[in-house]
């Protein structure tokens, strides 16, 4: 009789163990353009960057740190500033394109200059886009800056944070690169795609973990399924592709 009972009860805390180890943090978000601090990392324009070249997106500390990494334990080459960041050439208004690869409910965005908050975006709560883009002023200022960038969760304690390097003025255009749309929408297939789609990356088309694409003339192999929205080309979102 004890044998009946006990079983059931280790195979169900199996299970709910099971599920939690098989539940990665992995996936969240950072800004993608201008480059962030952890994009140039993972797309290799800086060298040496630890483990932060595979996990761009998982700069996740508690809320209220001003430290590009957050304050936390992990990837603190972020905040080294001696290393070669490159800064993108900008205006005085700017475009933040972020890449969000777990859409939390968010509570507020915010853009800091130093101890000086620049910009909040308060979202009160919403889910968000898979891509997210804010357009900031700078105030003003010319130069050299660092912009701290915190994406606060609603329903956690936790934020995830961005560093971008940015050269204002001084020949910077009038702003980013083109960015994608704030909300754009996915366009599916016409038939359900193979399990490996291959062939050239093309956005409304949902990659498999292991399927492999050419862009720009580089191939890659996805990391985790999806499926690809303007925005998130291979180079772009290392957290979903890996180059080959």
């Amino acid at each position: 009789m004890r044998k009946r009972i006990v079983l059931p009860v280790l195979s169900i805390l199996t299970i709910v163990m099971s599920g939690m180890i098989a539940n990665p943090a992995s996936a969240h978000g950072y800004i993608s353009s201008p480059p962030s601090r952890q994009a140039n990392c993972a797309q290799g324009r800086v060298a040496n960057c630890g483990d932060i070249v595979w996990e761009p997106q998982s700069v996740e500390a508690p809320k209220g740190s001003m430290q590009c990494n957050g304050g936390g334990s992990r990837f603190a080459v972020l905040n080294d500033n001696s290393k070669p960041w490159p800064a993108a050439s900008v205006g005085n208004n700017v475009t933040f394109n972020w890449v969000l690869t777990a859409r939390h409910r968010t509570s507020t965005w915010e853009y800091f200059v130093g101890s000086t908050r620049i910009a909040v975006i308060n979202d009160n709560g919403a889910q968000p886009g898979a891509t997210v883009s804010h357009n900031v002023s700078l105030g003003g200022r010319t130069g050299r800056i660092l912009v701290l960038a915190r994406w606060n969760i609603y329903d956690t304690a936790m934020a995830f944070y961005s560093c971008v390097d940015l050269q204002v003025g001084s020949g910077g255009g009038g702003g980013t690169p083109t960015p994608p749309p704030t909300s754009p929408s996915p366009q599916p297939p016409q038939s359900p795609p193979p399990t490996n789609p291959g062939g050239t990356w093309a956005a409304g088309t949902a990659y498999a973990v292991g399927a492999t694409v050419t862009y720009g003339g580089l191939s890659y192999r996805c990391l985790q399924a999806h499926t690809a929205l303007a925005g998130w080309e291979p180079p772009n979102t290392p957290a979903l592709w890996q180059r080959i």
